[in-house]
């Protein structure tokens, strides 16, 4: 990473913290303050019972010792008090940062999350903040090089008065700790950067091996010992690499320390040449030679910090790029959507998905209008599901255009839009929450949710359990939770669909769980439930067919046709008569 790129990476990322927890800062700065007054205060007073004693000022040198003793107390309660803020700060602004980031997810446009090159980007950034600890290394630098910097302000201006010969000693030993640094830096990031893809294969293996979800098929397939001899060959990589940079990190390290004690030899050898020849009192040569050792010691952990903050500086770079990535918002200009949804209408719409030259959708043109249900029917990759995710907005269109109610769906203002559309998906997520917060998302009408649940099948379920709907779902936090079938988890995603009473319900194959007469009689009762709303239903099954209004043929990318069941089941050399014939014999359904 260029030095230019290294420092837009650190200020951007300041900037966000400070716009996360901003007390933290002032505490920071306070804590700076306080340990350079701290550090001046003892380098003068020291000197100056010295001289007191030299002159035999006995009463001067208690008195003066006396207020030493006690300012060291009083910096002390300080800094155990600023320690504790720093504690405090520290952990509000970790969990605001980790808060910013999950938010910024939560924001961008889908696409991202669906593109291996973000992907790549979110899990480097999730590595370094988690696996790291990056966040609480990167602050702790900062407070530290702030603490340092300020303290080392004070002392220099201690030794320009004292002697600038003493001064350039230093600054050509600070030049060599620079220069080991540099070098130190650079292998490290090297190493990094060659570990990081055997250790991302390692944390596979680690995370597949973990997972509680695999314990079945490692016990009933052989895949189990060759996972377990994967992560043993990682494991032995990832070790080799670190024995070889421990290695070379040691002859640095050496030259590092020798440099020090030559330093440490010059400084006393220069001061004691000058006490004899300049004949200075005990307290003037305590004041210049911990001055100078202050500012030795001080310079050499700014380095040490330097080289942690650039490091992380360099691990942050994924994080920050994930900050700056474009957020899915409007521009003010948008219309709110307050009445329902009276019609749908795809026009011409042309899709392929980024990165990619395959055209996904193809002059796709149909209109639905309120209270139609509506089955849309094809092989796999016909492009179902990507009409879907067109329709909430988790992609754009190249070219074409989405109505709702006569407007392109991208006029309306995003939240005001989707809050007329659920949909639940064939990759439909539960939470490790209660089955009634998994219902309501938020504070809502518990009965109500009750009812809804009971009403897809889940109330004998429910009544079963000793909570009801408060019993939570998993045993990942709780070990009370319980682990529902996949039929149950898809019941529970349909009741949460239909709690948010939106003007159109869309369910994409969430019920492939289910038996094809489960699925048959969950169709028929769902469309009881919706009454007069828009429903689309996506599933490989046709079941949800004969329950239609409508049905939608879609077969690579174009719309093949789009009517009734009855008059598709008259066109017997149709996709549609084959798809459905050849399931009504094996699940006994017929049109």
């Amino acid at each position: 990473m260029h030095m230019r790129k290294k420092w837009n990476v650190f200020f951007s990322f300041i900037r966000f913290a400070y716009a996360c927890h901003k007390p933290y800062f002032f505490v920071v700065a306070f804590q700076a303050i306080v340990n350079m007054a701290n550090a001046l205060f003892n380098v003068y007073s020291l000197s100056l019972i010295l001289d007191f004693l030299e002159t035999k000022s006995w009463e001067r040198s208690f008195t003066l010792g006396c207020i030493v003793v006690g300012a060291n107390l009083i910096f002390n309660f300080l800094r155990l008090f600023i320690n504790r803020l720093m504690k405090i700060s520290g952990e509000k602004i970790a969990e605001s940062i980790n808060q910013g980031m999950t938010r910024k997810l939560m924001r961008v446009p889908f696409q991202y999350l669906e593109d291996p090159y973000y992907l790549d980007m979110k899990a480097k950034a999730k590595f370094a903040i988690e696996n790291m600890d990056n966040v609480k290394q990167f602050l702790d630098s900062v407070a530290t090089m702030i603490q340092i910097v300020v303290t080392l302000i004070g002392l220099l201006s201690v030794l320009f008065l004292l002697d600038l010969l003493l001064v350039a000693v230093l600054i050509t030993a600070v030049i060599l700790h620079v220069l080991m640094t540099v070098i130190s830096l650079k292998m490290q990031v090297r190493f990094y950067a060659d570990l990081m893809p055997v250790n991302r294969r390692f944390g596979y293996y680690l995370n597949v091996l973990l997972n509680r979800k695999n314990a079945k098929d490692f016990r009933m397939y052989p895949i189990g010992a060759l996972m377990t001899n994967r992560f043993a060959k990682y494991a032995d990589t990832t070790s080799s690499f670190f024995q070889k940079h421990e290695k070379k990190a040691t002859v640095v390290r050496v030259f590092s320390e020798v440099v020090k004690y030559v330093e440490m030899g010059l400084v006393y050898g220069f001061v004691a040449v000058k006490t004899i020849v300049e004949r200075l009192s005990i307290g003037a040569f305590s004041l210049t030679i911990s001055s100078a050792l202050a500012f030795s010691a001080n310079m050499t952990k700014l380095i040490d910090v330097m080289l942690n903050l650039t490091r992380c500086v360099s691990y942050m770079e994924p994080f920050v790029e994930l900050l700056g990535l474009k957020e899915e918002q409007d521009d003010g200009k948008q219309i709110v959507m307050t009445g329902d949804i009276e019609s749908i209408e795809f026009q011409n719409v042309v899709f392929s998905y980024p990165k990619s030259q395959d055209i996904v959708l193809n002059d796709i043109s149909f209109s639905i209008s309120r209270g139609q249900k509506i089955s849309i029917v094809g092989l796999n990759g016909a492009g179902k599901t990507t009409l879907i995710k067109l329709l909430c907005r988790l992609y754009h269109p190249q070219s074409g255009t989405i109505k709702i109610n006569g407007i392109s769906i991208d006029d309306y203002e995003y939240r005001s839009y989707i809050r007329h559309i659920s949909a639940v998906f064939q990759d439909y997520q539960l939470f490790a929450y209660s089955l009634k917060e998994n219902i309501l998302n938020e504070n809502g009408d518990p009965q109500l949710a009750y009812e809804i649940a009971a009403k897809v099948g889940l109330k004998a379920k429910i009544d079963s359990l000793p909570d009801g709907i408060e019993t939570p779902y998993s045993k990942i936090y709780n070990e009370n939770g319980i682990e529902l079938s996949g039929g149950e988890g898809q019941k529970v995603a349909i009741a949460r669909a239909l709690y948010k009473n939106s003007s159109i319900i869309i369910l994409d194959e969430p019920t492939s769980a289910l038996d094809p007469m489960a699925e048959a009689e969950i169709y028929q009762h769902f469309n009881e439930l919706i009454q007069d709303k828009t429903a689309i239903y996506i599933s490989h099954r046709m079941s949800s067919s004969v329950f239609c209004d409508k049905v939608l043929i879609l077969d690579q990318g174009k719309v093949l046709d789009f009517d009734t069941h009855k008059k598709l089941m008259k066109k017997e050399d149709s996709l549609y008569f084959k798809l459905f014939t050849s399931q009504a014999i094996n699940y006994q359904i017929h049109g």
